[in-house]
């Protein structure tokens, strides 16, 4: 064997031993539904979407919530869905297509605003947790830092194994939290009585509760390509992501709506301990969240490699729940609703503009990773950026959906700019898949 095709090999074992972080996925690596619908649910099964239920839960009458997280969900998992499909095309994560859309250089912003949303969701979420068992059980506030410690270490393990101990971890725990939800929501109907007699308490428009719900996950979604880009068809890929995007994050929204209006508190776990079921909140609380932040810190190390170019995916996963446990120690968690806007306005555009550029610019198929590409394009960098701007303006008036609003500013102004300015668009590959 040559040194070449010696080199060669090396590099696709260290490849496929961190998942493909800088290669596209290939299709003896692919995983059939039963993988990786399991994953992708638990990444979008998180107590802090049942908050988003709470938000809306007083607003709305019985029927009004249920079409809010019917169209809400809808419209955040088409989105998905529709980015799923170009994963499963490509096989390819959200980071890598944005080196097509941004650039080499331009594309290391794209990584670095969804290594740090990531990183600073995981600190918030692992100090969620540790708050939530210091008021359920007791654990004495100041001792908390200590749970922040153990749980910003301990969910990360998976992630730092791989794609293959997230998938059983979800196999596992997803059934047992869909089984623990139905138990509490059949507990709080028999509590509620007639749940169409309940009135509302406060006041919201249908579309500010709509953006509140796509809110919830549209961030997210648009690095679940770091799974989907696994799927062996395209139907698996969009099943997949519907079923968490569309059907969990539904049930999650709903829960926390409907425990909001049964027993005053949109913390599912809260509620199950006032039906009786604590332990079983406990274990519900843990599976969720970890499901979760395995996913969460899984995709900074994915960004993280892609930005400084390395296939050492394990550094970013030890290094990344180190910054994060700084962040959760350092009191971000008091700062998530500030944090949640900025979500909202700066990560949901680059996902149109990866949409327009495999559909309108690359017909379809993206080139190889190996074909040079310019250090910015320019066309999809002033898209994004006045996206953003839009996203995050109609956010603060209450004009519209937000997120929504970023990805169809940016979808219109990259395909305006993409006639405009000059393009030089890399050869077509031959079809691959």
């Amino acid at each position: 064997m040559s040194s070449s095709a010696e080199e060669a090999t090396a590099i696709a074992v260290s490849q496929a031993s961190e998942d493909y972080p800088l290669s596209p996925v290939p299709l003896t690596a692919r995983k059939p539904i039963w993988s990786l619908a399991p994953l992708l649910m638990g990444f979008a099964l998180t107590s802090t979407t049942l908050f988003a239920g709470g938000i809306i839960g007083p607003a709305f009458n019985f029927t009004q919530i249920l079409w809010l997280v019917l169209i809400g969900n809808l419209m955040l998992g088409a989105y998905c869905a529709t980015l799923g499909y170009i994963a499963f095309k490509s096989g390819l994560s959200t980071v890598l297509m944005a080196r097509f859309s941004f650039g080499n250089i331009g594309s290391r912003w794209v990584d670095f605003i969804l290594g740090f949303t990531q990183i600073g969701w995981y600190a918030v979420t692992n100090a969620f947790v540790a708050d939530a068992l210091s008021r359920l059980v007791g654990f004495p506030k100041e001792w908390q830092w200590l749970g922040i410690v153990f749980f910003t270490y301990a969910f990360c393990v998976t992630a730092y194994i791989g794609y293959t101990a997230m998938d059983w971890l979800s196999r596992l725990a997803v059934p047992a939290m869909l089984i623990l939800l139905a138990v509490s929501l059949g507990l709080g109907a028999k509590d509620a009585g007639d749940l169409f007699a309940l009135q509302p308490s406060q006041q919201m428009t249908f579309g500010a509760g709509l953006a509140v719900i796509v809110a919830t996950f549209i961030s997210g979604g648009t690095q679940a390509t770091n799974w989907s880009r696994y799927a062996d068809t395209s139907k698996n890929a969009i099943a997949s992501t519907l079923l968490a995007f569309a059907g969990v994050n539904a049930l999650l929204v709903f829960a926390g709506a409907f425990s909001t209006l049964v027993y005053g508190t949109q913390d599912i776990i809260e509620a199950m301990a006032k039906q009786g079921i604590l332990l079983g909140g406990l274990v519900l609380l843990i599976l969720n969240v970890w499901t979760t932040q395995d996913n969460t810190i899984y995709a900074f190390s994915i960004a993280g490699t892609n930005f400084f170019r390395t296939t050492k995916r394990h550094a970013f996963v030890l290094g990344g729940a180190t910054f994060a446990l700084a962040l959760a120690l350092g009191g971000i968690y008091n700062q998530v609703i500030p944090y949640l806007i900025i979500l909202g306005s700066v990560i949901p555009p680059v996902g149109g503009i990866i949409m327009v550029d495999f559909w309108v610019r690359y017909k379809g198929q993206f080139p190889s990773l190996d074909t040079p590409l310019p250090g910015f394009n320019w066309a999809g960098v002033i898209a994004y950026v006045v996206a953003s701007a839009i996203a995050y303006y109609t956010g603060q008036s209450s004009l519209g959906i937000a997120p929504l609003n970023g990805v169809l500013s940016a979808v219109i102004l990259y395909t305006v700019l993409l006639k405009v300015m000059p393009q030089t668009t890399p050869p077509e590959q031959p079809e691959n898949l």
